[in-house]
This record gives C-alpha cells, sequence and structure tokens, in this order.
C-alpha cells in the first residue's frame, strides 16, 4: 500500500502539471498554432531554399523566390480545378437526387421489402434533420465571420513565420546553444536537429506517397468516366496527409459520387481501386520510403488522429502524426541518454546528426562509471538497510521469547540453588 500510494501521489503531481500545461496551451493556441504550421510548410520548402542558397543566391532573395513558386504552384492547381468543379456540380447534383430515387425503389424491392411509407419517414426525417443543421448553420453566420477573419490571420502569421523561419532557420541552433548554455544546448541541438529531420522526412514522404494515390486514383476515375475526377484526385493528395482517416474519407467521396452518377456497377469498381491503390500504399509506397525510425504502429496513428480530431478538429487531425512523430523522437533521444549512462549503449551504437549530439553522447558515456558507482552504492545502502530492518524484526520478534526463558532458567537455579545449600547443611554435622 506505502508503494501503491507513492505512485498514486506521482501520479497526481503528474497528471496536475499536464493539466496546467493543457490549460496553458489553450490560452495561447492562437499563437502557438501559426508557429506550428510555419514549421510544418517551412520542412516541405527548406529543400529548395537550401538548394538556391548553395547557388550563391541570397537568404532572403532565395525565400521569396520559394514562397512566389509554392503560390504559384497551388495557384495553378486550383485555377485547373474550378472550371471542371464548377460545370460538374449541378450535374451531380441533378443525378443525386436521381439516385435517390433509385435507392427508394431499390429499399422498396427484395431483400428488405420495406413499405413506402416507412422509407418516406426515413426520407422526412432525413430532411427534418438537414433543416435542422440549416438553422443552426444560419444561427453561426455571424461567428462564421469572425471564424473566417481569424483564419485569414492565421494564414497571414503563417507566411510571415514561414518566411523567418526559412530565412533564419540556420541562426537558430546557434542562439539557442548561446542562450541554454553549453550542456543543455548540446541536447537541444541534437534533439531538434532529429526533430526537424524527422518531421520534414515524415512531411515529405506523405506528400510523396499521396500524390502516388491521387494519380492512381485520378487515372482509374479517368478511365471509368466518372465525372470531377481530378478535384476527387486532389482531394485524396490532401486527404493523404491525415494517415488511415483522410484516404478512407478521400475514397469514399469518390465511391459515393460513382454511385450516384455512374450506378452501382461503376461504384463497385471505384471501390475495388481505391482499395488496390491502399493495398500498394501501405505494402510497397511507405515500407520503401519510410525508415524504420519513421514507422510508428497504426493503432498509435490511429488514436493520435482520433484524439487529435476530436480535439481540434480538422486541423487536430491533420497535426496528431507529425506532433506523435516529434514526442517519440523525443522520447527515444531521452532513452538512448540514459542508456548511455547506464553503459547498456555506446557511442558507436549511436547514429549522431550533430557535432553537438556527438560530444554530448561521449560525455554522457563518459559518465556512466559515475552513475553506475553511484547505482551500485545506492542499491548497497539498500540492501544495508534492509538487512538493519530485518535484524530489527527477528530481534524484536525473538526477544520476548527471550525474556521468558531466561526469567524460567534464573528460576530453576534459584531452586536448585536453595536444594544444594539444604543438602550440604544436613551432611555437614555426618562429616
Amino acid at each position: 500500500m506505502k508503494a501503491v500510494a507513492d505512485w498514486s501521489l506521482r501520479f497526481l503531481f503528474v497528471a496536475a502539471a499536464l493539466w496546467v500545461l493543457w490549460w496553458i496551451l489553450g490560452k495561447v493556441w492562437v499563437g502557438v498554432l501559426p508557429v506550428i504550421l510555419a514549421l510544418i510548410v517551412s520542412t516541405v520548402l527548406w529543400p529548395v531554399v537550401a538548394f538556391l542558397r548553395r547557388k550563391r543566391v541570397p537568404a532572403a532573395l532565395a525565400t521569396v523566390i520559394t514562397l512566389l513558386f509554392a503560390f504559384g504552384l497551388v495557384g495553378g492547381v486550383i485555377s485547373a480545378l474550378a472550371p471542371s468543379v464548377a460545370s460538374q456540380s449541378q450535374e451531380i447534383f441533378d443525378q443525386a437526387s436521381e439516385g435517390i430515387g433509385q435507392v427508394q425503389d431499390w429499399l422498396d424491392g427484395p431483400p428488405l421489402n420495406l413499405e413506402a411509407a416507412q422509407v418516406e419517414s426515413y426520407v422526412d426525417q432525413g430532411i427534418d434533420w438537414l433543416r435542422e443543421q440549416s438553422t443552426q448553420a444560419a444561427g453561426y453566420v455571424a461567428s462564421g465571420v469572425g471564424a473566417v477573419g481569424s483564419a485569414l490571420v492565421t494564414l497571414a502569421m503563417v507566411l510571415v513565420l514561414t518566411f523567418f523561419f526559412l530565412k533564419d532557420g540556420p541562426d537558430f541552433l546557434p542562439w539557442l546553444r548561446r542562450t541554454a548554455g553549453r550542456t543543455a544546448g548540446r541536447h537541444l541541438t541534437e534533439a531538434l536537429t532529429r526533430v526537424w529531420n524527422t518531421l520534414g522526412g515524415f512531411i515529405r514522404t506523405q506528400a510523396i506517397v499521396s500524390a502516388a494515390d491521387a494519380v492512381l486514383i485520378g487515372i482509374g476515375l479517368l478511365i471509368l468516366q466518372v465525372p470531377l475526377a481530378l478535384a476527387l484526385a486532389v482531394l485524396t493528395f490532401f486527404g493523404g496527409f491525415i494517415p488511415i482517416v483522410g484516404a478512407f474519407i478521400a475514397g469514399g467521396l469518390a465511391i459515393l459520387v460513382a454511385l450516384v452518377t455512374q450506378g452501382f456497377t461503376t461504384a463497385v469498381w471505384v471501390l475495388l481501386l481505391v482499395l488496390a491503390v491502399q493495398q500498394i500504399e501501405g505494402n510497397v509506397l511507405q515500407p520503401m520510403l519510410q525508415g524504420r525510425s519513421m514507422q510508428m504502429h497504426p493503432g498509435v496513428i490511429l488514436l493520435a488522429v482520433a484524439g487529435g480530431g476530436t480535439l481540434f478538429g480538422i486541423v487536430g487531425a491533420f497535426l496528431a502524426v507529425p506532433v506523435a512523430a516529434s514526442v517519440v523522437v523525443l522520447l527515444r533521444y531521452l532513452s538512448e541518454q540514459v542508456d548511455l549512462r547506464t553503459g547498456d549503449l555506446h557511442t558507436e551504437d549511436l547514429a549522431v546528426t550533430t557535432p553537438e549530439g556527438a560530444v554530448a553522447a561521449a560525455r554522457a558515456e563518459h559518465a556512466a562509471p559515475l552513475y553506475r558507482a553511484m547505482a551500485a552504492r545506492e542499491e548497497q545502502q539498500e540492501e544495508r538497510t534492509i538487512q538493519e530492518a530485518t535484524t530489527e524484526e527477528r530481534r524484536r520478534i525473538r526477544l520476548p521469547g527471550l525474556r521468558r526463558r531466561g526469567a524460567t532458567r534464573a528460576t530453576g537455579a534459584g531452586t536448585s540453588g536453595e536444594r544444594t545449600s539444604t543438602d550440604d547443611e544436613q551432611d555437614s554435622p555426618a562429616r
């Protein structure tokens, strides 16, 4: 019970600290979100900036050129897709109405054989639900305007921060080492560099995998003559940045559009296409493009996406996996430092990314004998304490018995002595 109480108290302290951290994060989330988004965008654009800087292009000019190129690329994709979406959206809406009628006829027939009244009742309930949602949406117009304004402010902050991250990023770690000190600066340099590499590798890998999914699914939709094939392919690309959930939603939308516009057979083919592309992604692309250090268990990814989506919506679902991957990298670094100090790991077994990380690892390994001596001394002290406590407990238990036996022996000795003196007295005259 003492051990349970100790650990329960530690748990309460940790939970209280996490709650305070969560409260602070909620208060400053407006400023933290642009920083996180800017870091993610910077990891994607940094290779271009680094290439230009190696070509003797000034840092500010290289950053401006990269941002303009990114804006042009995104704007070109949206401009290319807008006409097709605008021209085919009305057609899809009309065919959706016909599809609803076909679904109603299918429900009336075998094997369900639902009565028309029941089907109409379900349809009316769905219409009422849509009306309620529309009423609520109309009530949120004012707040929606505020949300749009907040989104624009966030976007502007992301652009400004991205510019400074790309322009002055290489100067951040030296400043951090000067501010935090040599010892802490070495650890922060190595750990943050690993986080940056992991984050950049994850985003670029997801971009490549999502692009492959979008191309394959887009080609399949074009062959099957599904409307909005290009728009659905772009949606598949962006959905790929939300692992598991994004691919599921994008694929489901493609199947729904095929069902409404082309019929049940085409929808089945689209389903098979989506499943085949997902199998290629999971069994070929992901293992080939991502290293072992980048892989996380699908259960962890799903829980991270679900938790992030529940707490912060779409933004949380998008940021869940990068944040989880960064936390995993930090935990691995801490584990390496512990293993170096205990002697279970050596510097030649590590793959450090910075010279400061190599120095920190060497110092940790050099301190291993001291930590082992301290651990051995603590272990000896603990064993000595246990032995003393055990000896005291045994003495306390045996002492009453010894006292009783001592009293008995003393009584017996006194009686024997009396008898001996009496016999001597009786024998003395005879002598």
